[in-house]
Formats: C-alpha cells, structure tokens, sequence
C-alpha cells in the first residue's frame, strides 16, 4: 500500500469545528488513548518459523498467504515489514494451536498491485516470475498439505487516486477496472491449483481517508467522497472472491466503514464512529500519516479472517 498520501501536514492545519481540544501529545497520543478505549487487547502474534520442528508423530500442514503489504506486515515507524505484526502472522498462531504442524508460509509483498501479483516486478520469488505464480506452484506441490490460503490485493491499484486536494475520479476508474479484470482471475488460478481441500478467504479493505475528517470542512467532504468508492472496491472484490469459492473476510464492516454516527471518542472529540476506527487502528491519525495498520489493526483483521474460515455454509 501507499504511504504519504496526504499533502499537508494534519497538525499544521487549523481545527475543524465540531473536533474537541487534542489531548497533550498531539494525533499521535490522541489515537493511542483512542484504540485503548474502544478495541480489547490485542493478540500479539510472534514471528513464524520457516523451518519449525515437530513430533516425528504431527503431520505437516501450511497455511499460505498472499497480498500486498497488509499481507507481509508493513510498519511505517520501522519503514519495514516487521515480523509478527501482520494479520497473516497473528493468524498463523490462532490456527496453529489447533495444529501443531502448520507453517506459514508468508508471500505478501509490500506494493504489491494485481497487475504485479500476476507479472511480478516488486518482490522476487525463487524459481517464480511472480507472487501468483509462487502460490500456484506450492499449491501444486504440495496437494493435500495446504489447509488455507488468503489473499488482499487490489487497495494499491486505487490508493494513489487520493490526496488532500481531492480524488482523481479517472484514476479511480481505471483501477477498479483493472481489479475487475484481474482479481477473478487470480482466485480462479489459486483454487485450480490448491483444488477443493484448502479453505480459501479473501478480504475487503477498509477506508483509510476517512481520517481525512480531521481537516474540517473540505475533509469531512472528500471523507464523504471516499466511502462510496472504497464501498465499489468491495464489491468488486467481494463478487470475484464468491464466484471463485473464497470466504469473504469483510474488513470493511469490521472497521464499520458506513458508520457517520457520532461517537465521543477520547483525544478526537465528537467524530463519526468511523473515523474514531480508522485513528485506532491505523497510523493515519498519527505524524507517520500512514494508511497501514497497527498491530491493533491487524488483531482485528486476523479476527476477520478467523471468523469467515471457521463460518458453515461459505466455501469449504
């Protein structure tokens, strides 16, 4: 995903009306006292081993992820994927606990696009021209072994249409019509490849321009703006995930993206319920400005994903 997307400082403009007095501490202390009030504690996920040893007795199963920096656990004030930290690694250990001999095998790619998860371009594999193509072939190899595969892919292809100053409509156009074409195209590939045994689960993004809230008027129009947009992205996505078998993990609702009630939150003021999640979850409503999730964020995406793979009556 993109970062720096907004072209102005937040701190440096003037506050909107309806925002209350920032606690001392600026956005940054604001967002953390607000993700305390409204998430529970966070799972903390510790790193996935790439060669984990297991009883002679325990079968070796793998849990295989794909994306873009969601995926791979990107973290702005380290300006790296940090291990541990990404949905995908703190739900590796949920699932793990009830099988010991699961590995993780991680191929999230920071900037990661759908036209470079089908060509590559961003991030080398081994043997693999590109992320899809590393997938299908461990999904190939390994048949009968690979008991989930998820996938996020599609917010790049859009992110770079917004800023400050407005989005570029043309741009927005273009990107969804390149999702469109590729992202059915890349869960029908992932399913031939893993065939019926995997639980697959793929998921909506949520709307990290809402934040643009905090800028007063001009911001609560282009947050307005963003919503309808991030709402055709998720249908889009959503519909090829269904066609091609995948469970759909709805980060948008868990984020409550269509959400403009007003919620007290601490450090904000009164602020739509939305905006309060996207401060608390993301680096948005912090100096970093950064539409990546924090480990928080991450907890509930990994969330989620758990609740749409353990679902009756959706996929496998």
């Amino acid at each position: 995903m993109l970062s720096d997307v907004l072209n102005r400082p937040w701190r440096k403009r003037s506050r909107p009306r309806r925002r209350a007095r920032t606690a001392p501490g600026g956005l940054a202390a604001a967002a953390a006292v607000t993700a305390a009030a409204l998430l529970p504690a966070a799972v903390c996920a510790t790193p996935a081993s790439a060669a984990p040893t297991h009883p002679a007795h325990t079968r070796t199963h793998y849990y295989l992820s794909l994306g873009d920096s969601l995926a791979a656990g990107y973290q702005p004030d380290a300006k790296t994927n940090v291990p541990g930290v990404s949905y995908t690694d703190q739900l590796y250990q949920r699932l793990k606990k009830n099988d010991p001999g699961l590995v993780h095998v991680q191929l999230g790619c920071s900037g990661e696009t759908t036209t470079t998860l089908l060509d590559g371009g961003i991030c080398s594999y081994s043997g693999a021209r590109s992320q899809l193509d590393a997938a299908t072939a461990f999904l190939r190899q390994h048949r009968g072994q690979v008991t989930t595969v998820t996938l996020d892919i599609g917010a790049n292809d859009v992110d770079g249409c917004f800023s400050a100053s407005g989005i570029d409509t043309g741009c927005v156009l273009k990107g969804l019509a390149t999702v469109t074409k590729d992202v059915p195209r890349i869960a029908a590939e992932l399913r031939a490849a893993g065939g019926p045994g995997p639980r697959y689960a793929g998921m909506t993004y949520y709307d990290p321009f809402l934040a643009t809230w905090l800028l007063g008027s001009s911001g609560h129009t282009l947050a307005d703006l963003s919503v309808p947009l991030a709402d055709t992205l998720n249908t889009v996505l959503s519909t090829a995930f269904r066609i091609n078998g995948f469970r759909v993990a709805d980060a948008s609702a868990a984020f409550q993206t269509n959400d403009f009630a007003p919620v007290d939150a601490p450090g904000l003021g009164t602020v739509p319920e939305n905006v309060a999640r996207i401060c608390a979850l993301t680096w948005m409503c912090t100096p970093y400005e950064d539409i990546h999730a924090t480990r928080q964020g991450h907890a509930l995406l990994a969330d989620v994903f758990q609740r749409a793979l353990e679902a009756r009556g959706t996929g496998r």
